[in-house]
């Protein structure tokens, strides 16, 4: 027995037991075990997670609705798209009996507000939305409304999403911004960009009608037909600014055109008898109410006079193409390659500033993009549903059930993309073709594949692969820039990917820039280095296309001087194979016209010795 110790020294047996009777000691000792099992039964199970609460589902937050009753006192508040989308959009909710504001482009206050009341790790589209509408709210409070009545008189419609992205998270982090701004109760009206023309928002006083998402579709393309035809014309326009002050014309032109639509009523225009007929039964009424409505506000008379209007607004541009500038197409996650503000360093503006071309993506592309991803699920969920074995008849039946499904959701995607494809380019005809078309999804698809597959998803999928290699295989441009934020996921994948594509595809110039890692003037410098070989290789472009024609430059710009429609930005300048400069194929396209005019080559002068024009000179 080791000394100093009595048999009564048990580690099981208390002080208070020690020394008494045999019971007592025997008590205790029972106790203090079973004290000490249960503390080690529950120090397991709370290691194993056992004695954790049972979950409870996450489901969104109650909030009070917005009702019809309130449609007249409400400000329905946007934001997130480009200034001339969000007018047009406006616009078209006045038209359905809305209150509308735009949130102002959102700066680097507003990122910084967002990072205030938002939450850590947020990407920078996220930062910068919700930043914009919580200084917007503030600001509005600073002009002497109280909180009550912003909460009560505004509410915030935007799309949401769902998916391996942030993008799906950002109506949580608008209410907790919103909460920890002090707007409590603040109203977000959603709707799944994926759903297509099933999109509900939920709310009696946002019902998505028929006026409503045909205007839609009218602001959508003609915003992104005159974003485009911006920037295919204001490198080249002679007086700076005339572009961005005729297009401010053109837009208030159609912004007041959309305000003023209204739903058309089909017994106003059909005969009684006929449509006594035609609305008896709920299907033909609907269908011959939706046809009516599609053709008045796609293809009647109020948008060929309107875009007629345009037109003449845009013609009193004067541009001269042959100014040598390289053609860069961005791309990237989406809200960073389209925003034009300070959330992708105002990249935009500052290409143009450096001389170069800017193709941006038409919103419209993200559309396409959207249902031609339905359509391949559609395609690859195809016989899921056809059991393996059974009866035959039973397998016959599922069979020819399936395809048939699959049939009917195939020629409706098709047909969706058929009238959205039709009438964009219609819409680009409206314009002289200047504004591009929209590129095939299945091109770009293919061209991704092996690389990306079409069906990954989160952020724009295989597009950013599939737009490198189409535009630098199509020579379309000679310099691709993706923009994106900081730790994008799918941005980050695709830049892994890249690296590949530069490998495998011939003069691949990509340069990708994270628009919240590095700092503006870091960001700016990058572009310029990749900038000048680009710069390069449209000016060796150029020289081989006007020695190709075997003219002088002199020769070629008098015939320009003596004919003014070619100073036109409505002209049409034909694209020829494998050159992407707009000045390169407007020189060949000008020879060619030389070659056929024998009246004026009769009379012509012999040409003097002339020096191309650089990027940013202005030649008389």
């Amino acid at each position: 027995m080791t000394a100093g110790r009595t048999e009564d020294s048990s580690p099981f047996v208390t002080p208070e037991y020690a020394g008494g009777t045999d019971s007592r000691r025997n008590t205790g000792t029972e106790v203090e075990i079973a004290r000490r099992l249960a503390e080690a039964r529950d120090r397991l199970q709370r290691r194993a997670h056992l004695a954790d609460p049972p979950p409870t589902h996450y489901r969104r937050e109650q909030e009070r609705p917005f009702t019809a009753e309130e449609r007249d006192r409400v400000t329905i508040l946007i934001g997130g798209l480009t200034a001339r989308h969000e007018q047009l959009i406006q616009a078209i909710l006045e038209a359905c009996g809305h209150h509308c504001q735009p949130l102002p482009q959102p700066d680097l206050t507003a990122c910084l507000v967002g990072k205030q009341y938002g939450n850590n790790g947020l990407c920078n589209p996220a930062y910068f939305t919700v930043g914009a509408l919580v200084k917007y709210l503030q600001q509005l409070e600073s002009t002497g409304i109280s909180r009550q009545d912003i909460v009560d008189r505004y509410v915030f419609f935007t799309a949401a999403s769902c998916g391996p992205c942030r993008f799906g998270m950002y109506e949580g982090e608008f209410r907790l911004a919103l909460r920890n701004a002090g707007f409590e109760g603040f109203r977000i009206l959603t709707f799944q960009q994926n759903d297509g023309v099933k999109a509900n928002t939920g709310e009696s006083g946002l019902k998505l009608s028929l006026l409503l998402g045909l205007g839609a579709l009218n602001a959508f393309q003609t915003a992104d037909i005159l974003n485009d035809f911006s920037y295919a014309v204001r490198p080249y326009e002679v007086v700076p600014g005339s572009t961005n002050r005729q297009l401010e014309e053109a837009m208030t032109l159609l912004a007041d055109d959309f305000r003023a639509r209204h739903h058309l009523k089909p017994d106003t225009r059909l005969p009684a008898w006929l449509w006594k007929r035609v609305s008896a039964k709920k299907v033909p009424r609907q269908t011959t109410e939706v046809l009516m409505n599609m053709r008045e506000h796609l293809y009647g008379p109020l948008m060929k006079n309107v875009m007629r209007a345009c037109r003449d607004r845009l013609a009193v541009i004067e541009v001269d193409r042959l100014r040598v500038k390289p053609i860069v197409k961005i791309t990237g996650e989406f809200w960073a390659q389209s925003t034009e503000g300070d959330g992708n360093f105002r990249m935009f503006e500052f290409l143009e500033r450096e001389g170069a071309h800017v193709i941006v993506d038409p919103l419209s592309t993200w559309l396409m993009y959207l249902l031609r991803q339905e359509h391949a699920r559609v395609l690859d969920r195809r016989g899921v549903s056809v059991p393996r074995g059974g009866p035959l008849g039973v397998r016959l039946k599922a069979k020819t059930s399936d395809e048939l499904r699959t049939l009917w959701k195939r020629m409706a995607f098709s047909a969706g993309n058929a009238i959205y494809r039709h009438r964009y380019h219609r819409l680009c005809r409206a314009l002289g073709d200047v504004p591009h078309h929209l590129v095939d999804q299945e091109a770009l698809a293919k061209a991704a594949h092996a690389f990306y597959h079409s069906l990954a998803r989160g952020g724009e999928g295989h597009l950013e692969v599939g737009k490198n290699i189409y535009y630098h295989a199509q020579a379309s441009a000679h310099m691709v820039l993706s923009l994106k934020p900081f730790g994008c996921m799918p941005s980050t994948q695709s830049d892994g990917v890249q690296s590949t594509v530069a490998a495998r595809v011939k003069n691949v110039l990509f340069l990708p820039i994270e628009t919240a890692a590095e700092g503006e003037l870091h960001a700016h410098s990058r572009v310029q280095m990749v900038l000048a070989e680009a710069r390069e290789r449209a000016e060796e472009e150029f020289d081989r296309a006007l020695a190709s024609t075997g003219k002088k430059l002199n020769e070629i710009r008098r015939y320009v001087d003596d004919h003014p429609e070619l100073r036109s930005p409505f002209h049409h300048v034909p694209a020829s194979p494998g050159v992407a400069g707009v000045a390169a194929n407007f020189a060949l396209h000008v020879s060619q016209l030389i070659n056929r005019d024998r009246a004026w080559r009769s009379r012509r002068v012999p040409a003097q010795p002339g020096l191309r024009p650089s990027a940013n000179q202005q030649v008389p």
